[in-house]
């Protein structure tokens, strides 16, 4: 649903515009240092895309998400490691506190969230606990009026910068499944939470992952999200549904860059005296590619409009992740093929396009996961 076409369009055309005047040029650069410069990160809080997702009244940008993931699909044309910068504050690390937050969390952390004066952090993953969430070993014993957190989260997206942390952790060790599971906000700094070493990555190199290590970390029972035990789970699986349709909208917006960059290639490359992009070989990838994305741009706008309207979108939302995640990579192996040796080259940008999508596949629920709710959606439909 979009609320005013007209703002968002100025909008669209100043973050295409910073794509391609500020962040494409600073790609390389991010890459190599695995650091995204300071002056990058303000300009992005000027704009206002730390808090595109938060409610108005929060001091965010209160888009719906649709409004989002059109901004989604231009800003991503850049490499992966800029969105991700935001992703947390606009996806995971804020959705929580926005869907289930008490009003004095809202206010508390919203407002800092959206300006990215701080940055937020969903530690869900464990050592022994990644498809199988429900599964978490990491504790939360309640004593008087707190509670004492111990455990382990792996892999977590933003942490080394974070100054929140949405923790997840079983307060009832009677309940083995979802409902023994609470949701905590952990300020950094607490006493007890430390962190892992990053994490040397395949790709997104600029976008950090690390440990969240919680060692008789002390929390006040005001911590939990919402103030209420055993639901944390449920709010987990509220706050994946719209991100993972914000996943598929990046998805298509870095296969939208993979495809224009191994366009370009094929039109200017040579061989045997005339383009390659003449080689109907070579069409046929072009178009594949092209027919894959604007499958999936369709997947994650019908999505998008469904989630405006509150209806449920869990099967859609799987659909558009499972679909769209899987095409970037499709998309990412061909422009690859179409660049022949110079796509192996780090010089080009479709090698290292390669390289940063593949994590879309994994995170936020793998594709294997993604069919398996896909699947049982539709038989509880029937039953």
């Amino acid at each position: 649903m979009i609320k005013d076409e007209s703002t968002l369009n100025v909008m669209v055309e100043t973050v295409q515009k910073f794509v391609k005047e500020r962040l494409i040029p600073f790609e390389e650069q991010c890459s190599e240092n695995d650091e995204i410069p300071h002056e990058i990160i303000d300009e992005m809080r000027e704009l206002g895309l730390f808090g595109l997702s938060i409610p108005e009244e929060y001091d965010g940008l209160g888009l719906t998400l649709e409004e989002e993931i059109n901004v989604v699909l231009e800003l991503c044309q850049a490499s992966p490691i800029f969105r991700s910068v935001i992703g947390t504050n606009v996806g995971i690390g804020a959705l929580g506190i926005v869907i289930d937050g008490t009003e004095e969390q809202k206010k508390k952390y919203l407002p800092k969230l959206a300006s990215g004066e701080i940055i937020g952090s969903f530690a869900l993953t464990e050592p022994d606990a990644g498809s199988d969430a429900a599964s978490l070993r990491t504790s939360a014993v309640k004593d008087g009026d707190h509670y004492v957190l111990n455990g382990t989260k792996r892999f977590i997206t933003n942490a080394p910068e974070a100054s929140v942390f949405t923790v997840f952790a079983r307060t009832n060790p009677d309940i083995k499944g979802a409902g023994g599971i609470s949701a905590f906000l952990v300020d950094k700094g607490t006493p007890g939470l430390s962190l892992g070493r990053n994490e040397k990555k395949m790709g997104q190199w600029g976008g950090h992952v690390c440990d969240v290590i919680l060692d008789n970390c002390r929390v006040p029972a005001s911590a939990i999200i919402g103030e209420k035990e055993g639901v944390g789970f449920k709010t987990a699986m509220k706050v994946l549904d719209k991100s993972r349709t914000h996943i598929a909208a990046v998805c298509v917006g870095a296969a939208t860059r993979i495809l224009d960059e191994a366009l370009r290639y094929a039109v200017d490359r040579k061989q045997f005296n005339k383009p390659i992009a003449d080689f109907q070989l070579i069409q046929a990838m072009l178009a594949d590619s092209k027919a894959e994305i604007y499958a999936a741009r369709c997947m994650v706008l019908e999505t998008a409009r469904k989630y405006d309207l509150k209806k449920n979108i869990s099967t859609e939302s799987s659909c558009s992740k499972l679909f769209a995640s899987e095409m970037v990579c499709r998309v990412a192996d061909r422009a690859v093929q179409i660049l022949g040796g110079s796509g192996y080259i780090r010089d080009y940008a479709v090698e290292r396009f390669y390289r940063d999508v593949r994590l879309f596949r994994l995170y936020e629920g793998t594709s294997q996961i993604q069919q398996l709710i896909i699947a049982r959606n539709m038989i509880k439909d029937v039953s």
